[in-house]
């Protein structure tokens, strides 16, 4: 078994900074744009099956990403992004920042202290429901012959590969991952291992966009 787990392409709140939760909105252009990169480049990756999160990014990149090839989609909610429930829709990030600072600095800085805003989740709760998730697919006797495409977020990404990590008490490992990141699980002999992670097939694409959103800003 081999799992290729990827992190939606960019949104339109991703460019706004605004916080997407479990609500948010679809790919952008330059989101669909690196997702059909990404997709070329692991066009000779042979994949059997593709798991998604429901949520509409995640989705719309799947979608993409196995564009051309018959094969099954499912949707599992245990890999939807960490809900952030009343600060969803607002602003991340100055000098529009809608959200306590304070609190905002400890999910970054001290991850498994973040206290969540009213309806929303803790990161415990997201490595517990994606950790569920994981184990039953590692256990699952349908899948020990596949390559599986799973589809997710930032957040619940790096909580998917928090056991995998050399020191998982360091939740973000530098970063969350960037869009279209693809990380690999190899199954062999019953024992998963991480063997690939956060890697990305469109560096002259994204320097190409940033060019773009500079000159954008510039006239504005």
């Amino acid at each position: 078994m081999k799992l290729f787990i990827i992190r939606h392409g960019e949104t339109f709140w991703n460019k706004e900074r605004r916080l997407q939760g479990q609500m948010g909105t679809d790919l952008d252009e330059k989101g669909i744009h690196l997702a059909e990169v990404t997709a070329e480049a692991m066009k000779e990756v042979p994949l059997d099956l593709c798991i998604t999160s429901p949520l509409l990014r995640a989705r719309h990149t799947a979608e993409i990403m196995t564009r051309g090839r018959d094969i099954p989609m499912i949707e599992d909610r245990r890999i939807e992004e960490i809900a952030f429930g009343e600060w969803e829709g607002k602003h991340c990030m100055m000098p529009e920042l809608e959200i306590p600072a304070d609190q905002w600095s400890v999910f970054f800085q001290d991850p498994f202290h973040f206290v969540p805003p009213r309806g929303g989740e803790s990161i415990t709760d997201v490595v517990r429901r994606t950790g569920e998730f994981l184990k039953e697919v590692l256990a699952n006797p349908d899948y020990q012959s596949m390559n599986l495409l799973i589809s997710t977020h930032g957040c619940a990404m790096r909580a998917l590969l928090n056991p995998f990590y050399s020191d998982p008490g360091n939740f973000w490992q530098g970063g969350v991952p960037k869009n279209c990141a693809v990380s690999e699980i190899d199954v062999k002999d019953g024992k998963p291992e991480l063997t690939v992670s956060d890697r990305v097939f469109y560096k002259a694409e994204e320097d190409a966009w940033q060019a773009i959103y500079a000159a954008e800003k510039n006239a504005e």
